[in-house]
């Protein structure tokens, strides 16, 4: 089992480059499976959700050839089953666009209940929903999600809720559908317009993505293709936050500033110097920052992924800010880690109430989950003396060459390896 320990109080100064969006990425990965044909995927980040993803499509039949660490090519012509089983799919929580993939090339799909980090209830009723309106037959039985269809047809879908999950699903169970699917109430995120444009760069016929309409005319067959995966939005807004809260300077680079506007709106208002160009961003502070209030919502507004993270900026604030969860019923899980470095932090249900207080203190902590970890990470770089992050494994699921990053930019961080005698088994996402 391997920790992070982290030496806390030195501003974090320099340049640093994102990699490829993980949220982009694990959908377009399954989506290879509808091509039959070999894609070349630029700017993958060498994240475990990768890695796993990747190894599902290989034990399915997919023949993976690394070009280099972040171009792989995969040729999915010889996958010939429709079932994964529950010992891959528990890795990560994007195992379920494989539903909707296979669906779509096979008309059939078996795969067990995904993985995922506990942010409380995270049901797939909205994929079944969409599933079932183009046609095909669900029954969830001992965690097996099984559909079947004699053949897809387009059809309206109307999503109860705004979900990204679900928004991505549907699309790709309906690009080879007979006739017009339409997606009422469609997630609008960054990654769902990477995936429309991986898909039409495939021969699909994918219009509105980034809008909460989309329109899919179904195609007899998809192509291969040359594809390079959009930057992390949540992986720059990271580190973002993190210049900001250790009072540093930084080059934010490879990114695509548009994605980031809900949260450097944020950082403006709490008072951090924040500089746009035109693929990068520079994050700058030299004070305390100014308390603000947030409400996690779907993009465009700000995201879930990010409140962790801010939440700890905030605990360093003047003032009271109160964050509240629009998303998640238990995002707030991490809170006890941060209050015992020193944070004080309320939380009744969905809103926490942050009481900002200047430093924080070591302590031994862990990473409850995937972005739960990096906000550990940052209050770690904040906090007097070293601090010791547990399950990790959680952080490098999502945080590409994490250690090697934080170092370039100054931070003192070390991973150490322990016996294995205690680590949880469980994986997630998130």
């Amino acid at each position: 089992m391997d920790k992070f320990f982290i030496t806390g109080g030195i501003p974090l100064r320099g340049e640093v480059t994102i990699g490829g969006a993980k949220n982009a990425v694990v959908a377009i990965l399954p989506a290879t499976i509808l091509a039959e044909d070999v894609c070349r995927i630029e700017n993958i980040p060498n994240i475990s959700d990768v890695s796993a993803m990747i190894e599902i499509l290989s034990i399915m039949g997919a023949h993976v050839k690394y070009i280099n660490k972040n171009t792989v090519e995969i040729d999915t012509r010889f996958i010939n089953s429709y079932v994964v089983e529950h010992d891959l799919t528990k890795q990560l929580r994007a195992s379920y666009y494989l539903i909707g993939a296979l669906l779509g090339r096979f008309n059939r799909a078996e795969v067990a209940n995904p993985g995922g980090c506990y942010l409380g209830v995270r049901p797939i009723d909205q994929h079944i929903k969409g599933f079932e309106a183009l046609g095909a037959k669900v029954i969830t039985d001992n965690s097996i999600v099984n559909a079947k269809a004699d053949k897809l047809l387009g059809n309206s879908i109307y999503l109860d809720v705004v979900s990204v999950g679900a928004t991505i699903n549907c699309m790709l169970a309906a690009v080879k559908a007979e006739g017009l699917t339409i997606i009422e109430n469609a997630a609008k995120e960054p990654h769902i317009v990477d995936l429309a444009n991986f898909l039409n760069t495939m021969g699909a016929d994918v219009r509105g993505a980034g809008t909460d309409i989309i329109k899919i005319r179904g195609v007899k067959k998809l192509h291969g293709c040359e594809y390079s995966i959009i930057p992390d939005q949540i992986e720059a807004g990271t580190y973002m936050v993190a210049a900001a809260a250790t009072k540093g300077d930084v080059l934010v680079k490879n990114v695509i500033p548009k994605h980031l506007e809900s949260i450097t709106a944020k950082l403006i208002e709490c008072g951090v110097l924040v500089d746009e160009f035109d693929d990068s961003i520079r994050v700058r502070m030299n004070r305390r920052p100014s308390k603000c209030n947030i409400k996690t919502m779907p993009h465009p507004g700000f995201p879930t992924d990010m409140q962790p993270q801010f939440t700890v900026l905030l605990s360093q604030a003047r003032g009271l800010s109160v964050i509240s969860e629009s998303v998640w019923d238990n995002r707030f899980r991490y809170v006890e880690q941060l209050t015992s470095m020193g944070a004080v932090i309320h939380v009744g249900g969905k809103t926490a109430v942050v009481e900002g207080v200047d430093g924080l203190n070591h302590a031994v902590v862990r990473a409850d989950d995937l972005r739960a970890g990096a906000a550990m990470m940052i209050a770690a770089f904040i906090a007097k003396g070293t601090t010791e992050i547990g399950d990790i494994y959680h952080i490098e699921r999502g945080y590409e060459n994490v250690v090697e990053k934080f170092r370039s930019l100054g931070a003192v961080i070390e991973r150490r390896e322990f016996p294995d005698d205690d680590q949880r088994i469980q994986m997630g996402a998130g």
